[in-house]
């Protein structure tokens, strides 16, 4: 098991008077994809949201290669090499792809290999590059959200429920993509579709009520369908 990237201690969240998150703690390894599971409301978007900066923990840390970033600003975490990707994709309907990618690079301009290396992963944002993106299809939108999360090297990218909504056709797609990323960067996912998030995921939290209930391999999760049903309500094979 390689180092952890990132480390969640005893991270306790509150939104308005609702205490969301009660201690949750995982480590995300560097490498690959890590997926946070959990049924709906369970706390996984306030944990992507916290780690990010958007909600601020009342207790414990979150600590991104030996840096606690807890009390930091989304820009500060922004810098440190932390991409989000959110269920809303964040996308600027009114903005061109270009213009949307401009604002996602730090200088506003682009490397040409790692564009190149976009437009390979993603041709339709090259199709459409000079398109307003409210006109885009909703697949297209999340390429586009993952692309602008990508354009600068990162060493982190959070990524919520990127396949809600999609046709299975370009969910088989965003897995391609996926791989590809992750052998540069490594990915935190909060996923519902459980074959996607199998396909991709070498760890496994999973969280319930705000509590980490299950940590382990996907491999594991995967293989053990009593465990799959105890802790999701249903069998990753459903998915």
């Amino acid at each position: 098991m390689s180092d952890a990237i990132l480390r969640l201690d005893d991270v306790h969240t509150d939104i308005a008077q609702y205490h969301v998150l009660h201690g949750v703690s995982f480590d995300v390894p560097e490498g690959g994809v890590h997926v946070l599971l959990g049924r709906n409301g369970a706390g996984k978007t306030t944990t992507l949201r916290t780690i990010m900066g958007h909600w601020r923990a009342r207790k414990g840390a979150v600590v991104f290669r030996h840096h606690d970033i807890t009390a930091l600003h989304t820009s500060e975490i922004a810098r440190l090499g932390i991409a989000y990707v959110p269920e809303n994709m964040g996308v600027f309907g009114m903005l061109t792809v270009e213009e949307n990618m401009r604002l996602a690079a730090y200088s506003g301009r682009f490397d040409g290999d790692r564009l190149a290396r976009i437009f390979a992963l993603f041709p339709a944002l090259e199709t459409f590059w000079t398109k307003q993106a409210y006109a885009l299809s909703g697949g297209q939108k999340q390429m586009l959200a993952i692309a602008r999360a990508i354009i600068e090297k990162r060493d982190l990218i959070l990524i919520d429920e990127p396949t809600k909504g999609l046709a299975p056709s370009i969910v088989r797609a965003m897995i391609d993509a996926f791989r590809e990323i992750a052998a540069e960067t490594t990915i935190l996912l909060v996923e519902q579709n459980f074959q996607f998030a199998r396909a991709l995921g070498s760890g496994v939290a999973v969280i319930d009520d705000g509590r980490i209930i299950h940590r382990g391999t996907m491999a594991e999760l995967a293989a053990d369908g009593a465990l799959q049903t105890r802790l999701l309500s249903l069998s990753l094979e459903a998915g």
